[in-house]
């Protein structure tokens, strides 16, 4: 629903974005009391769901899966390995390739984080139809689906 550049377009109650942005927010902020004291932030966690599904992927598919850029991935990566969740390692075909491999610390987190996705959805205000729906609207902004 485009509006016209009036003052109207600018108020706050008008904009999509921000209360995706406040919902967003909430929601890490529902993980944060959960991860911390195992010594992950949310985005880390991110990336050991992705590499609890396939270990052993690539910088760059990490960022795509993650809808982040390898500037913002990076630095978290070798935090992450500094802290031995992961090991980077160069391809020997082609050194711009780099690929993350869990350790086994990284490998024995996913039992200690097992109840977070029940802790933290018990805290979500939505029926699991409505989860639903709003899953499919996020993915759809996400991949600009029309």
């Amino acid at each position: 629903m485009p509006l016209e550049a009036t003052d109207e377009a600018l108020r706050l109650d008008r904009q999509l974005c921000f209360p995706l942005y406040a919902a967003a927010r909430k929601i890490v902020n529902l993980y944060t009391p959960l991860l911390k004291p195992l010594g992950i932030t949310y985005t880390q966690y991110l990336v050991l769901m992705v590499l609890w599904e396939e270990d052993g992927v690539t910088v760059g598919d990490l960022c795509r899966r993650l809808y982040l850029d390898s500037g913002t991935l990076t630095p978290l990566l070798k935090k992450m390995e500094a802290e031995s969740f992961v090991r980077r390692a160069r391809s020997t075909l082609d050194e711009r390739i780099v690929t993350v491999t869990l350790t086994e610390k990284g490998r024995s987190m996913k039992e200690q984080v097992r109840s977070v996705p029940g802790c933290v959805g018990g805290c979500v205000n939505l029926t699991a139809d409505e989860a639903v729906t709003l899953y499919g609207l996020l993915y759809k902004l996400l991949n600009g689906e029309n």
